[in-house]
C-alpha cells in the first residue's frame, strides 16, 4: 500500500511539472509573437541593403527614409518598404518608384513628425506618469498616418519584422505598400508641375521655391473672385424689391463671397494644384473654418431678417405704447435668436473639428489639461459667461421686456434690445445707454410698464397766504381736463399741502396715460396756472412780509398811528 501511494505521488508531481512546462513555453511563445512578425524572406529582389539604411527603431527607420528620399536615393529607400506582396522581379522594378511615391505622399498628404516616433527597438509606450494602461508594453506595429482617397481610408503603418535569427527591423507594412498607388493618385503632384523647372522644386524652409510663388498668386486670384462675387450680390440688391429681400441680400454679401472663395480654393487644391502637406493642411483648416462661418453667418442673417420683419409687423417702434403681448413676443424672439446663435456656433465648431480631425490629436491633450483649461476659462471668461447667463435669465423670467419703460439710475429709458452681454436702453433724449447685463440685473430699477403705464403726477405751486384756493382749484380742473393725456378726471385733486409764515404750498395731482406723456401734461398745466396767476391775480405771488407792530394784526386792528405794515 505504501509503494502504491508513493508511486501515485510521483505520478502527480510529474504531471504537474509537465503542465507547468507547457504553460511556460506557451507564454514565452506568446510573448515572442507579440514582439515582432516572423518572416521567411525580406525583399530578396532588392539585394543587400546598403549601410546607410538603419531600421532598428521606428524613429531611425523613418529618419533614414526621409534622408534617402531627400537625396534622391530611392533605390536605397525601397529597403524600408516590406515588399512581401511583390515578386522579386517586381521588387527590383517597382521598389524605387514606390519609395518615391510614398515620399511624395508624406510631403503632400501627411507630414510625419519623426521626433514623435518611438526611439526604442520594441516601440514600447513610455509614460512616466503611469496613466496609460499600456505603458511599458512592446509593440510590433505602429500607425504613422491615416489618409483618405476616393472615399476610402488607408493606414500607413510601420511593422517590426525578424528574418530567422537576425536582428528585428522596422519596415512599412505590406498592406500600406499596397495602398501607395491609390494615395499617390490622390496626393501626388499635379500635371502642371511637370513643367516647373527643377531649380524651383528645391526646398526652401517648410515649402518648395515654386510654392512660395504660387500660394500668394492663388490667394490673390481667389480674393479677386471673392470681390467680384461681393459686387455681384451688391448689384442684385438693387434689382430686388425693397424690404426684407433687399435687406437680406445686402447683409449676406460678405458671407457669400467668403463661401465662394472657400469652395473655389478647395477645388483648386483638389483638382488643379497640390502643395506640400504643411501648406495644404493649414489651408484646408482655414478654408473649412471660413466655409462653416460663412454658412452660419448666412443662417444668422436670415434669422435676423425674419425677426426684423416680425418686429416691424408686430411692434413697430419699440416702446410701451404697443400691447404687452406684442412686446412679450418680441422679447421671446430675442431669446430665440440667442439660442439659435449658440446652436450655430456649437454646430460650426463640431463640424470644423470633425473635418480637420482634431478630436484624435487634441482629445488626450485637452483631457490631460482639463483642469488648467477650466481655471483659465473660469477666470478669463467669468464676466462674459456671467452676462450670458444673466441675459438668458432676463429673457426667460421677463422682469423686463423689449419696449418696456424703465427708470434706471434716475433716467427714463425704453428697453430697446436684450443681447448676450448687454442691454441697450433708449433714453428720453434719444441717446442710447449700453448697460452690461450683470450690472443691470444687480441694480434696482423701476419697470413702469410692468402692470400699467399710467402714472399719478403732481405739480407744486408756492403762493401768498392771500391766494384763493377755490378759484385756483377750478382753474386747475379746467386746464387738466382739457389735456389729452390726462385720464381718470375723478382723481384730479388740488389742495394746500404746506404753509410757512409768508406763503402756502399748493399741490395739484393728475393721472396720466404714461410717464412721458404725464411729464408733458404736468408742465403744460403748470404753465397755464402760472399765466392765469400772472394775468389775473399777481398779488398771489409770494413776497417777503415784515410787520412792524406790537399789536395782533390778525384780529383786524389796523388803526393806530404806531401800526405800519411793510410788504
Amino acid at each position: 500500500m505504501k509503494r502504491t501511494g508513493s508511486w501515485q505521488r510521483w505520478l502527480v508531481a510529474a504531471s504537474i511539472w509537465l503542465v507547468s512546462s507547457l504553460c511556460l513555453a506557451q507564454t514565452q511563445d506568446a510573448d515572442s509573437v507579440q514582439d515582432w512578425y516572423a518572416i521567411d524572406s525580406l525583399n530578396s529582389g532588392l539585394g543587400k541593403a546598403p549601410g546607410s539604411v538603419k531600421l532598428r527603431t521606428p524613429r531611425e527607420a523613418m529618419r533614414t527614409f526621409r534622408d534617402l528620399t531627400d537625396q534622391g536615393d530611392f533605390e536605397a529607400a525601397a529597403h524600408i518598404l516590406n515588399l512581401a506582396d511583390l515578386s522579386p522581379a517586381e521588387q527590383r522594378e517597382r521598389g524605387a518608384e514606390l519609395a518615391r511615391e510614398l515620399a511624395a505622399i508624406f510631403q503632400r498628404g501627411k507630414s510625419i513628425r519623426i521626433s514623435n516616433l518611438s526611439g526604442r527597438q520594441d516601440a514600447a509606450i513610455e509614460d512616466p506618469t503611469g496613466e496609460s494602461p499600456h505603458a511599458g508594453e512592446p509593440r510590433r506595429d505602429i500607425e504613422l498616418a491615416t489618409l483618405e482617397a476616393d472615399g476610402d481610408t488607408y493606414d500607413i503603418r510601420l511593422g517590426r519584422y525578424q528574418l530567422d535569427s537576425e536582428e528585428p527591423v522596422w519596415l512599412i507594412m505590406p498592406e500600406s505598400v499596397a495602398a501607395i498607388p491609390a494615395l499617390y493618385h490622390e496626393y501626388g503632384p499635379a500635371a502642371f508641375e511637370r513643367h516647373i523647372p527643377e531649380s524651383l522644386k528645391n526646398s526652401f524652409g517648410p515649402l518648395r521655391l515654386w510654392e512660395w510663388i504660387a500660394i500668394p498668386l492663388v490667394l490673390l486670384a481667389v480674393a479677386l473672385v471673392g470681390k467680384a462675387v461681393y459686387r455681384l450680390v451688391e448689384m442684385m440688391t438693387r434689382w430686388l424689391p425693397s424690404g426684407s429681400p433687399s435687406i437680406f441680400a445686402k447683409q449676406i454679401r460678405g458671407p457669400v463671397a467668403l463661401i465662394v472663395m472657400s469652395l473655389l480654393t478647395q477645388a483648386l487644391l483638389d483638382y488643379v494644384v497640390s502643395f506640400s502637406a504643411i501648406a495644404t493642411t493649414t489651408l484646408r483648416v482655414v478654408l473649412i473654418a471660413i466655409l462653416a462661418w460663412g454658412i452660419g453667418a448666412v443662417g444668422l442673417r436670415l434669422v435676423d431678417t425674419m425677426m426684423l420683419k416680425m418686429t416691424r409687423r408686430l411692434a413697430g417702434q419699440i416702446d410701451d405704447s404697443k400691447p404687452r403681448d406684442d412686446r412679450k413676443l418680441l422679447t421671446t424672439l430675442y431669446a430665440v435668436r440667442r439660442i439659435i446663435i449658440l446652436i450655430l456656433v456649437t454646430a460650426v465648431t463640431i463640424y470644423v473639428l470633425g473635418q480637420v480631425q482634431l478630436f484624435e490629436t487634441l482629445g488626450l491633450s485637452i483631457l490631460a489639461s482639463a483642469s488648467v483649461l477650466a481655471v483659465l476659462v473660469g477666470v478669463a471668461g467669468q464676466a462674459v459667461l456671467g452676462n450670458i447667463l444673466s441675459s438668458f435669465q432676463l429673457s426667460l423670467a421677463k422682469p423686463i421686456r423689449v419696449g418696456d419703460l424703465v427708470m434706471f439710475e434716475g433716467q427714463w429709458a425704453y428697453v430697446e434690445g436684450i443681447f448676450y452681454t448687454h442691454i441697450r436702453l433708449r433714453l428720453w433724449n434719444e441717446r442710447r445707454l449700453i448697460v452690461p447685463v450683470t450690472y443691470f440685473a444687480s441694480k434696482a430699477f423701476e419697470n413702469l410698464s410692468s402692470k400699467s403705464t399710467k402714472e399719478y403726477r403732481s405739480l407744486v405751486l408756492t403762493l401768498h397766504l392771500s391766494a384763493d384756493i377755490a378759484i385756483l382749484r377750478d382753474k386747475f380742473l379746467e386746464f387738466a381736463e382739457a389735456e389729452e393725456n390726462v385720464i381718470e378726471h375723478h382723481k384730479l385733486l388740488c389742495c394746500v399741502t404746506d404753509q410757512t409764515g409768508p406763503a402756502q404750498t399748493v399741490t395739484c395731482y393728475l393721472m396720466t396715460i404714461d410717464p412721458l406723456s404725464g411729464w408733458a401734461a404736468e408742465v403744460s398745466v403748470r404753465e397755464k396756472l402760472l399765466a392765469f396767476i400772472r394775468d389775473e391775480h399777481p398779488e398771489w405771488w409770494p413776497r417777503d412780509v415784515v410787520v412792524i407792530s406790537h399789536r395782533d394784526i390778525a384780529r383786524g386792528h389796523a388803526s393806530g398811528d404806531a401800526d405800519e405794515l411793510v410788504q
